[in-house]
């Protein structure tokens, strides 16, 4: 839909925190990088462009930009950063996580949702502080576990990706923190607002398409479309959603 790509892609490249932080506040939600499914925004174009392809030649200029604003945006409270979108890495603009977050914004909001034993350790674990993903990997033990539940708590926005940490070798480590630690998050749930900016940035939604980027019910996501719909806000044609 050419109406997507005139509100995803920028007039200049984004080259710094700065720019990167106000495209992830224009479009709301973005991933780090483009994928079929979902279709959304991606920091990665906005960095390099929609013609060009993702490690296509290694790990590069770009490539290595758009994962330092990655761990930068949260790590400065710019951009919330987790695997959100359909388990893939993706930012959202903090007002956007605000309307999102689904506890009360207490560091043990995770004992009020259900979440697998792993992941409540994991959560415990931040009550003392920014963690590096090694660090917590140790308190799990195998991988499988711990990358389930690392999924489980990005999707429920209990925690972020919160800058990096030097290793003996290799890559830097990941910290992650508690989201209402970096965010002013807790007692501001607004479906509404979530379902208005979605609309903005993807222009055409159907129910389910809502429904699987917030994971919410395709039934709530339907009777959130409809309110907009009966107070003006916006139109259902053809099955699908948009604003007036």
């Amino acid at each position: 839909m050419s109406e997507r790509g005139d509100r995803w892609l920028r007039a200049e490249p984004v080259r710094t925190l700065e720019a990167a932080a106000a495209f992830i506040e224009e479009v709301g939600l973005a991933l780090l990088f483009p994928a079929d499914k979902p279709v959304a925004p991606s920091l990665w174009e906005a960095i390099a462009g929609p013609d060009a392809e993702p490690f296509a030649e290694g790990m590069n200029e770009d490539e290595a930009l758009a994962w330092d604003f990655k761990d930068a945006l949260p790590a400065a409270g710019l951009a919330w950063s987790g695997k959100f979108l359909h388990g893939r890495n993706a930012l959202l603009a903090p007002a956007l996580l605000a309307a999102l977050y689904p506890g009360a914004g207490h560091p043990d909001d995770h004992q009020s949702l259900h979440l697998s034993q792993e992941a409540h350790r994991i959560a415990e674990a931040l009550l003392f502080g920014p963690q590096s993903t090694s660090t917590l990997r140790e308190l799990v033990g195998h991988k499988g576990p711990y990358d389930r539940a690392i999924k489980e708590l990005h999707r429920g926005l209990l925690i972020t990706s919160a800058g990096t940490a030097k290793k003996n070798s290799g890559w830097p480590a990941v910290v992650l923190d508690l989201t209402c630690r970096k965010f002013a998050v807790g007692g501001t749930l607004n479906h509404r607002y979530a379902t208005i900016r979605y609309l903005e940035t993807m222009i055409g939604v159907v129910p389910g398409e809502l429904a699987r980027a917030y994971g919410w019910t395709t039934a709530a996501a339907r009777g959130q479309l409809d309110g907009l719909v009966a107070d003006g806000l916006a139109v259902h044609t053809d099955g699908s959603y948009r604003l007036s």
